[in-house]
């Protein structure tokens, strides 16, 4: 059956669409829903038979953990064993928000949801719609980005249903989504606290409250399945069907290898895409590229924003090669570049070589 699409704000005259949604989680069924970040698939969180069909519906391996959303942050005993250090002082300065914290896992938590380990992602997410269906809910829901394993996340709810509107009976169409790229993941069961995901909430804002906050490695390596913390964490995660290459060094040069990628490709017969920053835009002129500009690198809120809808909107364009350039690794350019580096499998190319 295909899914039933509800347009809702998460105010008073979408009781209707919110009760059913409810209804549904509490019962065992899954419900696609807005976030601030992106578009969640939504089971009972505590209801392990619930959880499992998140994996079958997504392809997802159970090697890989989902984040438990809460109603609020008094909730957060309810599926943790205990709260570490510092915790509460970043859930007042972040939550409701963008920021996931990894914690020790509660008894109630089935160990389906953390793939098997002792620690489990939670968080408070801020969209009105998401905070009115944990309300409305009373349980809190476990919930992956709602689209295919290792696919482009989804920032509309008609991403949702190209993915997997066959697979549930409610999408809540809250619009598209604000930040566009998922959570941040900070691992609070490690001495110092290590981010696992760059996300929405950048390194910087969180070194204001943990000065001593460590990323993780491991986003640029390669590794076969294993029982992860976090999410996202794969080597091939947010990937459209076209080949991706990340090219990096700096800027001109890396334009100018694009370009010559870009003629090499449409020499060799193959269709090319391009997933630019406007400043980029020049370095494609007179070459037979599709171009989706996701706006000026002095907006870097906006060019997260608009990514995966890039990806998929190339996809659509039946490229078979897309060119993209690394942003770099401070703010919200770390996240931009881990979600390309994801996408390209680690193909990232050097342009000062």
């Amino acid at each position: 059956m295909r899914a039933s699409i509800e347009r809702v704000t998460g105010g008073a005259g979408d009781d209707a669409a919110l009760a059913r949604a409810a209804s549904l989680i509490r019962r065992g069924e899954l419900v696609a829903f807005p976030t601030e970040t992106v578009y969640g698939l939504g089971a009972n969180a505590l209801d392990e038979s619930a959880v499992e069909k998140i994996f079958a519906a997504k392809g997802r391996p159970f090697a890989d953990p989902l984040i438990v959303h809460l109603a609020s942050a008094d909730d957060v005993a309810s599926v943790t064993a205990s709260i570490p250090p510092g915790c509460r002082e970043l859930m007042r300065a972040f939550w409701p928000g963008p920021l996931t914290l990894i914690m020790p896992r509660g008894a109630a938590v089935p160990r389906r949801v953390t793939a098997g380990r002792d620690t489990v992602a939670v968080r408070v997410p801020a969209h009105p719609v998401a905070q009115a269906l944990l309300a409305r809910a009373g349980v809190p829901i476990a919930a992956p980005s709602a689209n295919r394993f290792s696919r482009p996340s989804p920032t509309t709810a008609a991403h949702v249903a190209d993915d997997l509107g066959e697979a549930l009976d409610l999408i809540l169409d809250g619009g598209p989504t604000r930040h566009g790229v998922e959570s941040t993941v900070l691992d609070l069961t490690s001495d110092p606290p290590v981010v696992l995901r760059p996300g929405a909430v950048t390194l910087e804002a969180l070194r204001e409250f943990v000065p001593g906050v460590a990323v993780t490695a491991e986003f640029e390596t390669t590794r076969p399945y294993a029982a992860e913390k976090s999410p996202g964490t794969s080597m091939k995660h947010y990937s459209p069907n076209a080949e991706v290459r990340l090219w990096t060094g700096e800027a001109g040069e890396a334009r100018a290898a694009m370009r010559h990628d870009a003629g090499q490709a449409i020499a060799a017969g193959r269709r090319v895409g391009a997933l630019i920053v406007d400043e980029d835009a020049p370095a494609f002129d007179g070459l037979d590229v599709t171009l989706w500009r996701l706006g000026s690198e002095r907006a870097l809120d906006v060019v997260a924003a608009r990514l995966y809808d890039g990806l998929r909107a190339l996809d659509r364009a039946r490229v078979d090669v897309i060119l993209a350039r690394d942003p770099g690794r401070t703010g919200l350019a770390l996240t931009i570049r881990d979600r390309l580096f994801r996408a390209a499998e680690g193909r990232v190319l050097d342009s000062r070589r």
